[in-house]
């Protein structure tokens, strides 16, 4: 998979994301490692989901994993905390803002 497919596959299952009940700004950035390196952000904003495959300089989390374990948490088959407890997601920044993720991720839009 190279890194233009899995960043419109993931832009595709994050935007599909029900963040309508978030009404704070976040703003995360995801390093992927091995097949489909690269890196790309998610903005939510006044609760609709944006991403964009670009660097966000200015982010409260960062998340670094592979392509693999991106779409198990994206799809809600992963959670994030375990993730992390494996070593399969190292997370960078703010932990409570990055927590948050896992409140609308894998959550769809009714």
């Amino acid at each position: 998979m190279t890194y233009g497919e899995m960043f419109e596959k993931v832009k595709t299952v994050l935007t599909e994301a029900d963040a309508s009940d978030i009404s704070e700004h976040l703003a995360y950035q995801f390093h992927i490692t091995g097949e489909a390196e690269g890196i790309f952000y998610v903005e939510v904003k006044d609760g609709q989901i944006h991403v964009e495959p670009y660097e966000y300089h200015d982010r409260d989390a960062q998340f670094t994993c592979s392509a693999d374990t991106l779409f198990k948490i994206a799809s809600g088959k992963q959670d994030p905390v375990m993730a992390v407890t494996f070593g399969k997601l190292k997370v960078e920044g703010n932990i409570e803002k990055a927590l948050k993720l896992k409140s609308f991720i894998g959550k769809k839009k009714s």
